[in-house]
């Protein structure tokens, strides 16, 4: 959602839209510098989200961030900028901070691997009485991205001292585009049979649903509207009706229009793909923008 015109709006934009949960940017998603929150924003933005009957808010952190480079000036710089991300998301008291692990720019998956653990490791033990869970994102392995594969976010997590608030993002078009295929419910539970030996499915803190533009393994990161892309309606509905995730939050990043008209369609349609048990349930899928932050 939207934080335009203060970070408060993005409560009310998302109750307008219908969600339970949704996903900001705390600032301006490209730019490295992003003023203070001040108390009056804070204070109204905790007093809309009070009344608002919305369950979780998440962030996602700034697209510039590659704390996997192997340059020592930009994952420096990348190190500070998460670590102020971090501080705004405990000043908002979010749920969570979504990440991206990071590209290594040719040094090697290893090696970045890890880099992205010694940073989190620096940035969280310097905040030992921090509640906001770090989550890293899936990627669909596009460039020297890593994250595209369930072993470099065990890797991340396995390396790290202070892993307990460390847990992961899985995005439906991401993993589709990085060769894991959900179109079946038999595809399915054997994607999920591996993120649970490799990964663990008490580390799925979030999900982005998304379908996919190209095809399956194709490592192009293509977002598309829910059943209009290559994953397919199949997909969402072993997801949806999935009890283990049940109170999982979930957040669109489908493409946007000025007034979130798609959101609304693209969530009655995962709406509708819920079984009647689960309909009496949690209502659990949210809507997340891919906007700048202010």
């Amino acid at each position: 959602m939207s934080v335009a015109g203060g970070l408060h709006l993005a409560i009310e934009r998302g109750v307008a839209v219908g969600c339970s949960a949704i996903q900001i940017f705390t600032r301006n998603s490209n730019q490295w510098a992003a003023k203070p929150i001040a108390d009056e924003e804070a204070i109204a933005f905790a007093g809309a989200w009070d009344v608002s009957g919305i369950g979780a808010v998440v962030a996602h952190g700034s697209y510039l961030v590659n704390m996997a480079s192997p340059d020592p000036a930009l994952r420096r710089q990348s190190i500070g900028a998460f670590a102020r991300d971090l501080e705004r998301c405990e000043r908002l008291s979010l749920d969570a901070l979504i990440i991206h692990p990071g590209a290594h720019m040719g040094s090697g998956e290893s090696r970045a691997v890890r880099r992205v653990a010694t940073a989190l490791d620096r940035v969280l033990r310097a905040r030992p009485g921090g509640k906001v869970r770090v989550l890293l994102e899936t990627t669909a392995g596009q460039g020297t991205s890593i994250g595209c594969r369930f072993e470099h976010l065990r890797d991340i997590i396995g390396a790290m001292e202070a892993s307990e608030r460390v847990g992961v993002c899985i995005d439906t078009c991401h993993i589709f585009a990085a060769g894991y295929d959900l179109r079946t419910p038999e595809a399915y539970e054997g994607v999920m049979e591996q993120l649970d030996r490799i990964v663990g499915l008490d580390r799925v803190g979030a999900f982005h649903l998304n379908d996919c533009k190209k095809d399956l393994g194709c490592r192009v990161d293509r977002h598309e509207h829910i059943g209009k892309g290559f994953l397919g309606l199949a997909a969402f509905r072993s997801l949806m009706n999935d009890p283990r995730f049940e109170s999982v939050p979930m957040f669109l990043e489908t493409p946007k229009g000025p007034d979130y008209a798609e959101d609304k369609v693209n969530l009655a349609a995962l709406r509708g793909l819920k079984s009647t048990r689960q309909r009496r349930g949690t209502e659990r899928a949210a809507t997340g923008a891919r906007v700048e932050g202010q």
